[in-house]
């Protein structure tokens, strides 16, 4: 063992509320998923907890991000594709050249956020957002899950 695992203290959540999103992409970039958040607080009364985000897909990945100069989304896509590219020698290719890519691009951001939600708002920076982002070439339809643990009212 490694660590030392503290006291664990327990106390019931007020609520949770979850919706699923789906999000039809157009190949590799950004997706702006930040007014679905919004609307979902919005919808299931939220107050003050938490929202959980997470992508139920292994080639494609959850950022929070800059949401005002589009160029910083250029220089990210152009960084991971530096950082996995897709002619490199890889094994996996069952699902063609950019699947593997794709699987190191989603392992190297992450398919899960979470955001403070305070006062039935989220509490993100003045120039930040929620993005999900394609690494594959073609189209795909992904499922976010969206939810709300946290007071309602």
């Amino acid at each position: 063992m490694t660590g030392r695992l503290s006291a664990i203290v327990t106390a019931a959540a007020p609520s949770v509320a979850t919706a699923t999103l789906r999000v039809d992409t157009q190949g590799p970039g950004f997706n702006e998923i930040s007014a679905d958040a919004r609307a979902f607080i919005g919808e299931c009364g939220a107050r003050d907890g938490a929202l959980l985000v997470f992508l139920r897909h292994t080639s494609a990945s959850l950022v929070i991000q800059e949401n005002a100069d589009p160029d910083v989304q250029t220089d990210l896509m152009t960084a991971l594709e530096n950082l996995a590219p897709e002619h490199a020698p890889w094994v996996h290719d069952a699902e063609g050249p950019d699947d593997m890519p794709a699987h190191v691009k989603a392992m190297l951001n992450g398919i899960s956020l979470h955001v403070p939600v305070v006062g039935g708002k989220l509490s993100l920076g003045t120039w930040q957002g929620l993005y999900l982002i394609e690494h594959r070439r073609r189209p795909h339809t992904r499922e976010v899950v969206f939810q709300f643990i946290g007071s309602r009212g």
